[in-house]
């Protein structure tokens, strides 16, 4: 009976330390980071099957900063329903992906940051003068994403009347991009960092309003209690500031647009 309680305890013990390693997102030697992977100019995966984009730059970043090298960094797809689960559950270390701070996200998760602060803005044709702020949207057409909550601000400022005659829904702001060059909408809305993104790979068709009329605070998603990795990302966040790392890579990433996001912001303690 010794010899089979022993077992049982080695046994248990061993399940223990593999389910240390799996929340760890893949093992101790490894930093895993939950990015968006099809938001160009933000997180990107290529066709190669590396990854591309400002939360991409900042990701590897404060990895370093933390001793991790870039062949030690894996990122893995995190859609804006599972971030908090990919944190709680260990299937990550930290979340990077457009991940705006919010009262009601603190009481699940911490976060370091923010990185970058932006708001709902508005994108049109580069030869499109009509548009100039939130208001002369309210004749006009426009496309947004399913499930978003750009939309949905938009039809609590016009009401369902204006829903019903002048927003177009697609199932992501990449669909929009052809509706709006080929005149089928007039304007796309969400976080202008997004909609820098998408307009930057195609140089000169697109203008930025650059009226944000919301506020967005990105921060870096960690666990609810791990102060200590919060505050050294916080650390190596204010030291991209300082170096000049962060405006090296708005500018990479944002190219024309990057003007709209010229200042970091400071970062929050709590």
């Amino acid at each position: 009976m010794r010899v089979r309680r022993i077992g049982a305890v080695v046994i248990a013990a061993a399940a223990a330390a593999a389910s240390l390693t799996a929340c760890s997102g893949g093992g101790s030697d490894k930093f895993v980071v939950g990015i968006k992977i099809d938001q160009p100019g933000l997180g990107q995966k290529q066709p190669d099957g590396s990854f591309k984009g400002f939360d991409v730059d900042v990701a590897r970043y404060v990895a370093k900063e933390l001793g991790y090298t870039d062949d030690k960094v894996e990122f893995k797809e995190a859609i804006s329903a599972n971030r908090e689960s990919f944190i709680q559950q260990g299937q990550v270390n930290i979340v990077i992906a457009t991940y705006s701070i919010t009262d009601d996200r603190k009481k699940k998760v911490g976060f370091a940051g923010p990185y970058l602060v932006t708001g709902q803005d508005i994108l049109t044709r580069a030869d499109d003068t009509s548009i100039n702020s939130v208001d002369d949207l309210k004749t006009k057409k426009v496309c947004g994403a399913q499930g978003s909550a750009s939309p949905k601000r938009l039809v609590e400022k016009f009401g369902d009347a204006w829903k019903s005659q002048y927003l177009t829904e697609q199932q992501g702001y990449g669909a929009c991009l052809p509706l709006l060059e080929n005149k089928q909408v007039d304007a796309i809305s969400t976080d202008a960092t997004i909609l820098a993104g998408f307009a930057t790979q195609s140089p000169g068709k697109f203008r930025l309003v650059g009226k944000t009329f919301s506020e967005e605070k990105y921060g870096i998603g960690v666990k609810l209690d791990d102060k200590d990795t919060r505050e050294k990302i916080n650390a190596a966040v204010e030291k991209m500031f300082k170096d000049g790392s962060w405006k090296k890579a708005v500018d990479a990433n944002f190219g024309e647009f990057g003007k709209f996001f010229a200042n970091p912001p400071a970062v929050e303690r709590y």
